[in-house]
């Protein structure tokens, strides 16, 4: 799923800014549901980066099982904190 995507489903927006803190709270339990009983990596790799960027992600350890997905995980906080940086 894309960012939007994800954004329209949780949030019913695409647009990030817009969201009202009551509207960010529903899509947030939801998602934080949802993502407990994800079973496809790729899927749930990218449910946690969106909670990532949103402040809602579970740390690493819990969020990710397998090594390679922490390692990713990790990787992805590595490069938008490269960015932030710059």
């Amino acid at each position: 799923m894309e960012f939007d995507e994800h954004m329209s489903r949780y949030f019913g927006t695409t647009e990030p800014g817009s969201v009202s803190p009551a509207v960010l709270e529903n899509g947030r339990k939801r998602m934080v549901s949802e993502f407990a009983a994800e079973t496809d990596s790729r899927r749930r790799f990218a449910m946690w980066t969106l909670m990532y960027v949103l402040g809602i992600a579970p740390d690493l350890e819990t969020a990710f099982r397998d090594f390679a997905d922490r390692k990713a995980a990790r990787d992805f906080v590595d490069l938008l904190a490269s960015v932030n940086d710059n």
